[in-house]
């Protein structure tokens, strides 16, 4: 997901925390926008500060381009990038990035178990789900099959023109329970009923790529009803706008620190992962951005009325990790099927 929250016109912005004298600053390359703000107050300056350096960061679009084309000339100008699962797993095989020394996080033990990769530290919580307007709906919507349900909910609804997500949205609309979705989903038999569930809703459906528009369209009216990243509907409910997000069986997937093979600062940057992975900086950065924490310990370090709009706790009690290794593996026989289904 890009989780670019506000556009932030800047690539290669330097922010200097010391004088340092080496060839190249420490480089991080992060998502953007609002996400990439918080990153800075809670991650980047305190640790350059402690370290008495100075860095770089750039904004990165997605996907492995980049990171091949550094890897291709030898010429890496990263040492840290955030990525999502899909692109760190296929990364991580293609030798694009670097071996994690997980015995060098003394906060290993600490952290989700989903967030320990061969060559990514899971770092953000991004919770996948669906918002109404309580203005719309005084009595709120519960779970997947209410999303489902045109008589009791009516109105146009908006999901994310891809398949990924929507079809375990289905499957757990139509009763699936969570620890199955993708055993299911791994049939033939199981993708004939996530697209039969879609049927349901298909005359209903307004799609939606930018992760701005589901706020916008729920605002406006356009929609009663529309999946959404769990930050960007916090983030407008704490403006003022009538936003809620609903938790029940929403899916969740983790963003991680990755280091390109042949970083100039990888030792530095090694260190950069053990210090985001303590709880107290995943707690500064939650109180800015209502993304969740992969330290375990880092919710009791939380306000409740911010804990109660993040994906952690309770709040993931029933909740459904993204299998990127599903999506990999199925990817383009999925989406040319949703393709074919959307524009019939």
């Amino acid at each position: 997901m890009k989780h670019v929250v506000k556009a932030l016109a800047v690539s290669g912005l330097a922010v200097c925390a010391a004088q340092g004298a080496q060839a190249r600053d420490l480089t991080i390359a992060g998502w953007g926008g609002n996400y990439q703000d918080a990153q800075r107050e809670s991650y980047y300056t305190p640790f350059a500060e402690s370290k008495g350096m100075a860095f770089t960061e750039t904004t990165y679009l997605g996907g492995l381009a980049e990171v091949k084309a550094m890897a291709d000339t030898g010429n890496v100008t990263w040492d840290l990038v955030t990525v999502e699962g899909a692109d760190l797993q296929l990364g991580c095989d293609e030798g694009l990035f670097e071996v994690i020394s997980w015995d060098d996080i003394p906060t290993q033990d600490e952290l989700n178990p989903n967030a320990i990769n061969e060559c990514g530290a899971g770092n953000v919580v991004i919770g996948n789900g669906y918002a109404y307007n309580s203005e719309t709906f005084p009595d709120a919507p519960q779970d997947w099959a209410d999303f489902f349900d045109t008589e009791k909910f009516p109105g146009k609804r908006a999901v994310r023109n891809l398949p990924k997500w929507n079809l375990e949205y289905a499957l757990l609309a139509d009763g699936v329970a969570v620890d199955d979705v993708y055993d299911v989903l791994s049939t033939s038999e199981g993708v004939d009923r996530a697209f039969a569930k879609l049927d349901m809703i298909k005359d209903d459906v307004q799609f939606w790529d930018a992760g701005s528009q589901p706020v916008e369209w729920l605002a406006a009216g356009n929609v009663v009803l529309s999946t959404a990243y769990n930050g960007r509907i916090i983030t407008a409910k704490n403006e003022g706008q009538p936003l809620e997000f609903v938790w029940k069986n929403h899916i969740y997937s983790i963003d991680s620190w990755a280091i390109p093979t042949g970083a100039e600062h990888k030792d530095v940057a090694m260190e950069f992962i053990a210090f985001v992975s303590e709880a107290a900086p995943q707690a500064k950065f939650s109180e800015l951005m209502p993304y969740g924490p992969t330290n375990m310990k880092t919710a009791e370090m939380l306000a409740e009325d911010i804990v109660k709009d993040l994906p952690t706790g309770k709040n993931t009690e029933d909740a459904l990790f993204f299998s990127d290794a599903f999506w990999i593996d199925h990817s383009d026989a999925l989406t040319e099927r949703w393709n074919n289904w959307a524009t019939q």
